[in-house]
């Protein structure tokens, strides 16, 4: 257990990140799913909407630190 204010400080902003990573990490599975979903119903308007959703949180993840900016750019490659 840690004994400094400042270590007890770094033990709570981890947790507090940990969660936020957690959710945009789950939010950013779910949108790949909803993307592959509509490409295979072959609705060219879905699917269209789907990825643009899905490409904007992912750089919005990756500008917030919660994910690499390489794979980031790896991932909106692989579903284009």
């Amino acid at each position: 257990m840690a004994n400094t204010k400042s270590a007890l400080k770094r033990i709570r902003q981890t947790a507090t990140r940990t969660a936020r990573n957690r959710a945009v990490t789950s939010k950013l599975k779910t949108l790949r799913k909803k993307v592959a979903a509509a490409v295979e119903t072959s609705d060219k308007e879905a699917a269209a909407a789907a990825y643009n959703t899905f490409s904007s949180a992912v750089d919005k993840a990756a500008n917030r630190a919660a994910n690499y900016k390489s794979k980031a750019a790896k991932a909106i490659a692989k579903i284009a």
